[in-house]
C-alpha cells in the first residue's frame, strides 16, 4: 500500500468522532438515566435499575458540585462511569493509595475500580545463597 494512501487512512481514523453503540457523547449526556441504561451492558443496566447506594450517590453529587479542574477522591470503586463524568479527574483508592484517573468517553459503562488496579506485578530475582540445596555449600567469593 502506498505511503500517502496509508497516511490518509490513519488521518481518517484519528478524526473519527467517539460513539457508544451509535450515540455520540453529546447525545449520551442529554439522555436520562433510564434511556442510558437501555443501551448499556447488562451489568451496568442492573446497577442502574437497582439504584445507587448512599456512598455512590454522595460521590456522584460531590462530582457534580466540584469544578471540572479539581480532582475528586473516592473509595467508591463500584460506581459507574456516566457520560456527565467525562473530562473530570477522579482519584480512586486502590487499597493503599489514590490512583488519579482522567475520565475519557471510552470509559462510559465501566466501573471506577477497573482503572485503579489493586494488585501489582512483583518480579522476583533469582534465589539467594542457601535457598536451594545446591547453593548451600557455595563459597561466598
Amino acid at each position: 500500500m502506498p505511503r500517502a494512501r496509508r497516511a490518509k487512512k490513519v488521518e481518517a481514523r484519528r478524526k473519527r468522532e467517539f460513539t457508544y453503540r451509535g450515540h455520540t457523547l453529546p447525545e449520551l449526556q442529554a439522555m436520562s438515566l433510564e434511556q442510558l441504561a437501555s443501551i448499556l451492558t447488562a451489568r451496568a443496566r442492573r446497577s442502574i435499575r437497582r439504584g445507587f447506594n448512599t456512598e455512590t450517590s454522595e460521590f456522584f453529587e460531590r462530582l457534580r458540585s466540584t469544578p471540572k479542574e479539581k480532582v475528586v477522591r473516592t473509595h467508591c470503586r463500584d460506581a459507574l462511569v456516566l457520560p456527565d463524568h467525562v473530562g473530570r479527574r477522579v482519584a480512586v483508592h486502590n487499597g493503599k493509595t489514590f490512583t488519579e484517573v482522567e475520565i475519557r468517553p471510552e470509559m462510559i459503562g465501566h466501573y471506577y475500580g477497573e482503572f485503579s488496579l489493586t494488585r501489582r506485578f512483583e518480579k522476583h530475582s533469582g534465589p539467594g545463597v542457601g535457598a536451594t540445596r545446591s547453593s548451600k555449600f557455595m563459597p561466598l567469593k
